[in-house]
């Protein structure tokens, strides 16, 4: 019979075998390859400045006519794009369990006391079953604003392809991008673009300056950046013309920090 202590030191060695795993390297190809996939195209759509002039303000293509609901996870203490986008008359969909309600009061807020994830429970609820609160009748073209502080990657691929079909724009925050130079992590990172890539395309990036980049060398990843993505069938691409960065609309996000401009290798 195995001692106790020969069974700690192989229960030992296949957790430190499991987290190598976990931690191996990402090919720089792959990443590369993600990067080019992911860079920004100029539409004949001018791209327009919605909500605060730093943090909670985000660049969206001039096309907001006709869409029926604004989809919003992840609340916290800043409305000034939801505020934005109920005052052109469009009901906004919010859900953020770490609150009472939003800040301020509109008639177009509904507001739901839940977190978004995969699953649900008394706290939690699933993207679709959120973007089901909408009223029957009222089906057509969405937003997509998600600020969810890293839980973005397991609820998109969790979203089900009709629903994110029916969101022209969608503005999304996304975390831990700089574990991507890890294989595990960029795996997930690589499955969920290439889910938004089908329908949409990335017409604009902008990095949040709260934290720095990591580099490995001509790589620069900074770890938490907004992207919109345009839907392709609404999307004019201007052929062998690219954007400028940063965009002359595009504002810090924490003032009084170093300025982060997006790295060359992601345009």
């Amino acid at each position: 019979m195995r001692s106790f202590r020969h069974l700690m030191k192989l229960g030992l060695e296949r957790l430190s075998g499991y987290q190598a795993w976990l931690e191996r390297s990402s090919d720089v190809g792959e990443i590369r390859a993600l990067l080019r996939s992911l860079a920004p195209v100029l539409t004949e759509q001018p791209l327009v400045r919605i909500g605060g002039q730093d943090d909670g303000g985000y660049l969206l293509p001039d096309d907001l006519s006709g869409v029926k609901a604004l989809i919003s996870p992840g609340v916290s203490t800043e409305v000034s794009f939801d505020l934005a986008i109920a005052d052109r008359s469009i009901d906004v969909f919010m859900a953020d369990a770490s609150v009472d309600g939003p800040p301020v009061e509109n008639p177009r807020f509904h507001f739901h006391p839940k977190f978004v994830d995969v699953y649900e429970d008394d706290k939690n609820m699933r993207l679709d079953t959120l973007c089901g609160l909408q009223p029957a009748g009222e089906d057509g073209d969405r937003i997509l604003q998600m600020d969810i502080e890293g839980a973005e990657y397991r609820v998109l691929l969790d979203l089900d392809e009709e629903i994110l079909k029916s969101f022209r724009i969608m503005v999304i925050e996304f975390h831990h991008l700089d574990k991507m130079f890890a294989s595990f992590p960029l795996d997930i990172i690589h499955a969920t673009f290439q889910k938004l890539l089908r329908y949409h395309q990335v017409v604009h990036i902008h990095p949040n300056n709260v934290a720095e980049p990591t580099t490995r060398g001509d790589i620069i990843i900074p770890p938490i950046m907004e992207f919109t993505f345009y839907r392709k069938d609404r999307a004019s691409v201007m052929k062998n013309q690219r954007q400028q960065f940063p965009h002359e609309l595009d504002r810090d996000n924490v003032p009084g920090r170093p300025k982060l401009v997006l790295p060359r290798c992601w345009q």
